[in-house]
């Protein structure tokens, strides 16, 4: 490995990489807000954003992991000087991000009558949950189609209007979940469920201030998205849904594991059930650094082909996971050396935090095979290779990941049984076989792309 080419690969990577961290980061601590000021109403109010939000974030991420197969698409476009086919395929994203922004509303009409009277929680727990779900909803279609925009920008190799916008979205974020939490200029007081009211309209003006900038935007000139006019075409619609539904399923995969083990773990006690989240929140804000390096090499990987520069690509590839490797050695540095702190931050009571921090442990040596294997994946969607990922990550989590969890965890089949070690073990072991997998079809993919062009 040539030092100069490390370099120069770095700085191009980390220019794309960066807006889009601070724009993840800056969506993690919207959600970090809701729950501390819903927290000052009441712990019922917390419980309930808590509650609605684990119902709805896999719904919403998994559109999201969709729309992100817009990303790719444009990528290779651009890097092919395909611009007018740039604003067609987002105008056909467009038409899906709309059907599914507006199914959520509807399926939400649908279910709730049917599923409310079956939920008994204490207190007004289910109702200020429900209202929650009955406002966040209506922001759907304008979150969906912010996401295209977003991705359009991105494929185009434009990543500091997501940092921007998701700056002003936070912005937003802090007034309106302070008038309509509490009560203030006159609105009523909702208590935890004015935070979904607030990230609904978090969500429509973070869409109306991307459309804005797209519309002004002299970098965005050469595919100008109000140059034309597309009307779905049900071919292009199937053709980005093949790309992208493997997408959303394997990320829906990866978020329901980690959801259904902190459910596995609750007779072991809330102590336990504690720590465990505690150590997957803050490894989740960790995994915030390789996810975006993988989405700018996604762009970086796709725009490559597009040029049909597949050494480029090659070396995009190879160098953005030495760079995910490298900072995966700063982040389990500080995960070892500071977890009693970074435990204390979530907890004060001392089994708490000395459970979390042993966990921690455990996560400083999964972010290694989890940077190998998210960067592997973002540079198959670079390629346009999604089912793959969708295939390798069902059996590396699932079939590998939670059977050793289960069998380690609650079991005394091997060891006796370890409780939530064994499932922080079976994390390893599952994302170790996802990287090896994935870095694997990866080479593989290259080396059929070379055959095919020589």
């Amino acid at each position: 490995m040539k030092l100069s080419a490390f370099i120069f690969h770095t700085k191009s990577l980390l220019k794309l990489t960066y807006p889009i961290l601070i724009a993840q980061l800056i969506q993690n601590l919207m959600g970090f807000v809701d729950i501390v000021m819903a927290g000052r109403v009441s712990a019922t109010d917390l419980a309930a954003v808590a509650v609605a939000n684990s119902i709805w974030l896999p719904l919403i991420l998994t559109v999201y992991g969709l729309i992100m197969a817009l990303a790719a698409i444009v990528s290779q476009l651009s890097g092919a000087k395909k611009y007018h086919q740039v604003i067609e395929q987002t105008y056909q994203t467009a038409w899906i991000a709309l059907t599914l922004g507006l199914s959520l509303i509807a399926l939400f009409y649908l279910l709730a009558p049917i599923i409310m009277p079956q939920v008994t929680l204490e207190g007004n727990l289910a109702s200020l949950m429900f209202d929650y779900l009955n406002f966040i909803v209506w922001g759907a279609p304008g979150f969906c189609l912010y996401l295209v925009l977003r991705n359009y920008s991105e494929g185009l190799s434009f990543t500091k209007p997501t940092m921007l916008i998701s700056l002003i979205g936070l912005l937003v974020n802090i007034p309106a979940n302070y008038i309509f939490i509490y009560g203030k200029f006159g609105m009523p007081a909702l208590g935890g469920a004015g935070c979904g009211l607030a990230t609904a309209i978090v969500y429509w003006a973070m869409f109306f201030s991307m459309l804005i900038y797209c519309a002004f935007s002299k970098v965005l000139g050469k595919a100008n998205l109000f140059s034309r006019f597309y009307w779905p075409n049900i071919a292009e619609i199937k053709t980005i849904l093949a790309l992208g539904i493997p997408i959303a399923l394997s990320l829906l995969f990866e978020v329901s594991l980690f959801s259904i083990v902190a459910i596995i773990l609750v007779p072991f006690g809330a102590q336990v059930v504690a720590s465990h989240q505690i150590a997957l929140n803050f490894t989740g804000l960790i995994f915030m650094v390789p996810l975006s390096i993988a989405m700018a090499t996604t762009i970086k990987v796709g725009f490559a082909i597009g040029e049909k520069n597949l050494q480029q690509a090659k070396d995009y590839c190879f160098y953005s996971i030495v760079l995910g490797l490298l900072l995966a050695c700063l982040t389990a540095f500080i995960t070892v050396v500071f977890r009693q702190e970074i435990a204390s931050i979530y907890s004060a009571e001392p089994e708490v935090i000395t459970l979390a921090a042993s966990l921690m442990l455990l996560a400083s040596l999964y972010q290694f095979s989890d940077t190998v294997q998210v960067v592997s994946a973002g540079a198959l969607r670079g390629y346009k290779d999604t089912k793959s990922i969708l295939y390798i990550t069902f059996i590396s989590y699932w079939l590998v990941g939670l059977s050793v969890g289960m069998i380690l965890g609650v079991t005394d089949w091997l060891v006796p049984q370890m409780g939530p070690y064994g499932f922080w073990i079976g994390f390893i072991i599952g994302l170790t076989t996802a990287a090896i997998l994935l870095a694997w079809r990866l080479r593989v993919v290259q080396k059929r792309m070379t055959l095919t062009l020589q």
